[in-house]
């Protein structure tokens, strides 16, 4: 489900969102936060349950990924098998509807958790991908960046052999293989270098890098509101980013179906489906205006 299929912008559950509404309104720099709720309407899973426990396996740690070999083989043996679907998502209601609040001055700037991009191909311009994008591969040794494309068809012939068996797509574009044997799979190394590949994402236990979070913290302090969308704030990375807006006195509201870590640091919370709330407050803002009608996404190629 994504853009204007599946998903109706009328169909509103039943939350005050004239109260957000008027929040905006009444601002000129809001910063949003974004987390996998909004791209479960586009059918990229989360890995969170509505009480911020975990639904299924815990990511892959960043140090067993460097580290071991066959850990980095059990990874890309999902991700051959994931990418194609996780490629084929299109921007949900949500993506939209935020894409729509910037071009109407509403939003000055997004940082996201989620590393699909879906914002971007939604026609949101200031972004910043705090986690990383999937759609890019760097190598650990020379920081050599190529295509996620590319690198589909590097495993495809390395693995000529390798049975695409039907799964179900998991939060990081790989897939949820069981009883396979991993050991068979070829990894292919860098072409300059001969280094380890690695997706240009920030795994569990890496760092975000120096210059992402200074510019995503900035964002934030320079804001005269925060809204928190789609996520349960369970990463330090972006609990630490409420807790600074927190700290300097600015206001901060959140769109989430369910708890979050961040839930007595919020003015008020709006509990339901992102993009339905988000259609709702949009609706509210320009009623004469359907959402959609001045920036339809260009296409829907990555980017």
């Amino acid at each position: 489900m994504g853009g204007k299929t599946g998903t109706h912008w009328n169909a509103a559950p039943l939350v005050d969102v004239e109260r957000i509404a008027g929040w905006l309104a009444a601002r000129s720099r809001v910063t949003v936060i974004t987390g996998a709720g909004v791209s479960t309407e586009s059918g990229i899973p989360d890995y969170r349950d509505g009480d911020g426990n975990w639904k299924r396996s815990p990511p892959v740690q960043y140090r067993d990924f460097v580290e071991n070999e066959a850990v980095r083989k059990r990874y890309w043996a999902r991700s051959f098998t994931g990418w194609p679907m996780f490629a084929a998502a299109q921007p949900s209601a949500a993506h939209v509807a935020l894409a729509e609040l910037e071009h109407a001055g509403r939003i000055a700037r997004a940082v996201t958790q989620n590393v699909d991009r879906l914002h971007q191909r939604a026609g949101s311009r200031k972004v910043i991908d705090l986690h990383g994008r999937l759609d890019v591969v760097r190598c650990l040794a020379c920081n050599h960046r190529i295509d996620r494309d590319g690198f589909q068809q590097r495993l495809l012939d390395a693995n000529t052999d390798w049975e695409m068996s039907a799964a179900r797509i998991a939060p990081d574009g790989d897939a949820e293989l069981e009883g396979v044997d991993f050991d068979a799979f070829n990894v292919p190394a860098c072409e300059i270098c001969d280094g380890v590949l690695k997706p240009d994402v920030v795994f569990y236990g890496e760092s975000v890098p120096r210059k992402v979070s200074a510019a995503a913290l900035a964002a934030v302090e320079s804001a005269d509101g925060v809204l928190v969308v789609g996520s349960s704030l369970m990463v330090w990375s972006s609990f630490r980013l409420v807790r600074a807006a927190h700290a300097r006195g600015i206001e901060i509201v959140a769109v989430n179906h369910g708890r979050t870590r961040a839930d007595d640091l919020f003015a008020f919370k709006c509990e339901g489906e992102c993009g339905a709330v988000l259609g709702g407050i949009l609706q509210a803002l320009h009623p004469l205006h359907p959402p959609g009608a001045s920036r339809r996404p260009p296409s829907f190629r990555r980017g």
